[in-house]
């Protein structure tokens, strides 16, 4: 374990095994919010593999449609969108110095991390507290639906935000990685409004982590300069396949927001069974505040089931089971970790 688990990551199954002395095999990983079932990618052409990555390959408009943007707006092919959350800290700096940024007191802790590496001065800010906030940041992060909530900001709400912070130059940077998930609409179309950023990925709703292949859209002229920072090649052949494969299909991620849902209501289910109360709105994971959150991570993972602790405030997020099995499992190692 880490100092501070609010930095850690899901997905540490190698580290649980040898840290539990349990085979990876072995274990139902429920730490991410990942899809247990990924999109049915068609085999990778061979020529693929073999030439460097053609920006000409029609990926780019594509992606910006799946996005909804506007064909004004900047769209940029990223490895990850890790990547531009690494790299739009330095685009700011670069231009416009040091910057007063808000971020979710409880969210996605890389957004902190690096802008705070980046030398800005950062501030968590719970939703209610947003609106007082914005009239002292330049930046301000946030995240539709919130990891690890799953908590909804509306449509009317952001768009006001955004409104506020171009009216100062600042920026408003969307993290949707969850929202295909979500009861809410992505705020794609918002993309070339003035210093408006949203990030998305293949990597959560189409269980395709690792592929590393996400789409930021923002002001068209900062987004030539963040593909200048990530440089050339920066996704790779295989991954523009895989983009390019998932964002022209239509029809798969309505069966995919089905069967999350499905799944989603019967671990709501199971946990309420089990004292705990499930929250949020995005069908990939439930959020468990509870005080015997440590105790109770330590007793699932004793019996080879790894969910997500988190510390501050003390609370569990538990993904999606892939089957009936896994939701079985789940059910009869928490009865046994709460006795």
């Amino acid at each position: 374990m880490t100092d501070d688990l609010s930095l850690e990551h899901g997905g540490r199954l190698h580290r649980a095994a040898l840290q539990w002395n349990r085979p990876a095999g072995q274990w139902l990983d429920l730490s991410t919010g990942i899809s247990p079932w990924a999109f049915p990618l068609p085999p990778v052409p061979r020529a693929v593999w073999q030439r460097l990555p053609d920006p000409d390959d029609g990926l780019l408009p594509q992606a910006q449609r799946w996005l909804g943007a506007p064909d004004h707006s900047g769209c940029v092919l990223v490895p990850g969108t890790q990547s531009a959350i690494q790299c739009l800290p330095w685009l700011w700096r670069t231009q416009y110095g040091v910057a007063r940024v808000g971020v979710p007191a409880v969210g996605y802790a890389e957004h902190a991390r690096c802008w705070a590496a980046a030398g800005h001065q950062v501030q968590p800010l719970h939703p209610g507290q947003v609106d007082m906030a914005l009239p002292t940041l330049d930046v301000l992060v946030w995240l539709n639906p919130n990891n690890p909530t799953g908590e909804l900001t509306g449509d009317a709400v952001l768009r006001r935000w955004q409104a506020s912070l171009a009216q100062r130059g600042g920026w408003l940077i969307l993290d949707e990685a969850f929202v295909e998930a979500a009861p809410v609409a992505s705020l794609g179309s918002l993309c070339g409004a003035p210093g408006f950023w949203v990030l998305r990925s293949l990597g959560k709703f189409h269980g395709l982590a690792g592929v590393r292949a996400g789409v930021v859209g923002g002001p068209a002229e900062a987004c030539g300069q963040l593909a200048e920072q990530l440089g050339p090649w920066a996704l790779s052949g295989p991954a523009r396949f895989a983009l390019n494969a998932a964002v022209r299909n239509s029809d798969w991620p309505i069966h995919q927001a089905r069967r999350l849902a499905t799944m989603a209501r019967a671990l709501d289910r199971v946990l309420q069974a089990r004292g705990l109360a499930p929250q949020g709105e995005c069908d990939l994971f439930r959020y468990c505040l509870t005080t015997a959150a440590g105790p109770l991570f330590e007793a699932l993972a004793r019996q080879g089931v790894l969910v997500r602790l988190l510390t501050s405030p003390s609370a569990l997020r538990i993904g999606l089971p892939a089957d009936d099995d896994g939701l079985l499992r789940l059910d009869r190692a928490l009865a046994q970790a709460m006795r």
